[in-house]
């Protein structure tokens, strides 16, 4: 008879090396005879004798804080995200994913076979790491006393508005106008000053007059660069008023600055009005989702989400128009920004922000509503220039203050 001399592992980086101190479970075998494999993760060995799979780090249900609520079976951490754990329930005899499993049509039963993640078949539980007060939208942090301290008067503040934000036009080139159209001295880093100061007063009108939201709005995130690295502006955007319901600004695509753009979203609803939002696959959503689920049980919100550029699913296929309304603020935005060729500081990039807000909200004029404004004020449509309309509304922002 002969025997098959087996060769012992040899990894080729040092990473891969098992410690010396593991053994196979099943067979005893010594960690030459075990190797990685998963990747880069590092967390399943198998034997190379038996081809047992075990964990580096098994799941301990000793000590764990959850447990199922459909089979009573202790839940093991899942994922751990900078926001949140997730735990998940691997019984498999659990109701919930015997009852999952029995829905599957035939061709999806193949493929949970093969490709099991494609299906959220297994009851999962997610611990937040922060709490309700913690979701403070962004603002500016500006005195609003500073716009009494200023050089030039309001009508030099609202040209400097007019041009820098409701036209787009850039800090230098706005500078260059007043100087050369107007004869007023007003240098590049004033108009910056200028527009920080008013941003303070433009966001407490901005929340105060935001009014009545729609029951269906789309949210997404898009990138801007501060200090050359990148940052995130998460829109929503009413559906039937086309109104910005929240624009909140974070370093990163986490759940937390999700679920404060979508809390802020939902502040002014009425009493259990329901909410239907679309996002894209942005996990992040989903999650801040659930959070809100979990706070008002009574009243849950619907999200349903658009992958990709083709519509490969019904559900994108069905709500791809809604996306389309995100994307397009989203090049409207760009174009107000893209003058800036980027931020210095957090403070000018949620100035710039606020004030765009601002201008498109009660100021800009959409092809939708017949050329009417979103959120339409009587206080301003017998104004015909926007510079007018700019002082107007400062005003009317400096009651609140």
């Amino acid at each position: 008879m002969n025997e098959k001399h087996l060769k012992k592992v040899s990894p080729q980086h040092s990473k891969n090396i098992v410690s010396s101190d593991i053994c196979c479970p099943d067979c005893s075998a010594t960690s030459e005879y075990l190797y990685f494999n998963d990747g880069k993760k590092r967390k399943q060995i198998k034997c190379k004798v038996c081809s047992a799979l075990f964990q580096l780090n098994p799941r301990n249900h000793i000590k764990t804080k959850f447990y199922c609520p459909h089979c009573s079976h202790p839940l093991f951490l899942w994922k751990q995200r900078k926001d949140v754990f997730i735990y998940k329930c691997d019984h498999d005899k659990c109701s919930l994913l015997l009852t999952n499993k029995a829905r599957l049509n035939p061709a999806e039963k193949i493929l949970a076979k093969f490709k099991s993640s494609q299906f959220k078949l297994r009851y999962q539980f997610r611990e937040y790491l922060f709490t309700k007060e913690q979701l403070a939208h962004s603002a500016p942090t500006a005195n609003a006393a500073s716009i009494f301290n200023i050089r030039h008067s309001l009508h030099t503040l609202c040209l400097i508005l007019t041009f820098h934000i409701s036209l787009g036009i850039s800090a230098r080139k706005t500078a260059y106008i007043l100087r050369n159209v107007f004869s007023i001295h007003a240098s590049y880093q004033t108009v910056l000053n200028y527009s920080i100061s008013a941003s303070h007063l433009c966001h407490k009108f901005n929340f105060t007059n935001k009014g009545a939201v729609d029951s269906t709005q789309a949210g997404d995130e898009t990138y801007i660069k501060i200090n050359g690295r990148h940052n995130f502006v998460f829109f929503f955007l009413s559906a039937v008023k086309r109104s910005i319901t929240a624009y909140h600004i974070d370093s990163s695509r986490d759940t937390l600055p999700a679920t404060i753009a979508m809390t802020e979203a939902t502040r002014t609803a009425k009493l259990k009005q329901p909410f239907t939002f679309i996002t894209d696959g942005n996990p992040a959503y989903a999650a801040g989702i659930h959070f809100l689920n979990q706070s008002n049980p009574d009243n849950l919100i619907e999200h349903h989400k658009v992958i990709g550029l083709q519509n490969l699913d019904q559900e994108s296929e069905t709500y791809r128009a809604f996306k389309q309304l995100i994307e397009r603020l989203n090049r409207t935005y760009k174009f107000h920004v893209k003058q800036a060729n980027g931020f210095k500081s957090t403070l000018g990039a949620i100035a710039l922000t606020t004030l765009f807000v601002t201008h498109y909200n009660f100021l800009r004029p959409h092809s939708a509503l017949r050329y009417s404004v979103p959120i339409p004020l009587k206080e301003l449509t017998s104004i015909p220039t926007i510079q007018g309309k700019w002082a107007k509304l400062l005003n009317m922002s400096l009651a609140l203050a």
